[in-house]
């Protein structure tokens, strides 16, 4: 489990291309000075195992379902990350419940600057609208963040400095995509109160 509080922006420094899969080697000092193998890290909002680690970086191989439902088969050597380890039992939960389970994908329709934060549109898919709902919560490339508007087919987020400096958002440009995660809790409940409901709760 993760809040959505990135801790450390990170970078690519290999990619091997397999069959059905990729191996990512990413540079994270931070977040590595205690990994032992097995352990996650999310990178971009993506939930995955340490593989190998040392000097300051570490290993992960990303399967084909996470290469389809994320971003990440986008990522080549240098390309930023934002990296997270997860909560530790009894820390402040600072963002909000995050699982590292990427919904989908999204992209960044446009940028409006202004004098302390920045507002950011970004593209929703159809099969997520229904989870975004102003001044709700959502997940975009692993930072937690507050929805200010919500569209059919986009959302929208504030941005503030820290933010901006400290996280690949501040340097995604328009069309650019992103890994989109709603509110677990949301999903639950819809699924809880669905056609199937009583029988949910028997």
């Amino acid at each position: 489990m993760f809040t959505g509080i990135v801790e450390e922006l990170g970078e690519v420094t290999a990619v091997e291309r397999l069959a059905d899969a990729s191996r990512f080697r990413l540079r994270g000092p931070l977040v590595t000075e205690a990994a032992k193998h097995g352990d996650s890290i999310a990178v971009n909002g993506v939930c995955l195992t340490v593989v190998e680690f040392g000097d300051g970086e570490f290993t992960a191989d990303v399967m084909a379902e996470t290469l389809l439902r994320s971003s990440l088969g986008a990522l080549e050597v240098g390309s930023r990350v934002n990296l997270e380890r997860p909560m530790a039992v009894g820390d402040r939960l600072g963002g909000h419940i995050v699982q590292g389970h990427v919904d989908g994908t999204g992209s960044i329709l446009d940028r409006t600057p202004s004098e302390n934060w920045e507002i950011v549109r970004i593209a929703l898919p159809a099969h997520l609208s229904r989870y975004v709902v102003e001044k709700g919560s959502i997940t975009v490339d692993g930072v937690s963040l507050t929805v200010v508007e919500a569209a059919d087919d986009w959302f929208s987020i504030s941005l503030i400095p820290t933010t901006l400096a400290l996280t690949t958002l501040g340097i995604k440009r328009s069309g650019d995509p992103v890994n989109l995660e709603v509110d677990v809790i949301a999903k639950y409940v819809e699924r809880l109160l669905g056609p199937n409901a009583r029988e949910n709760v028997k």
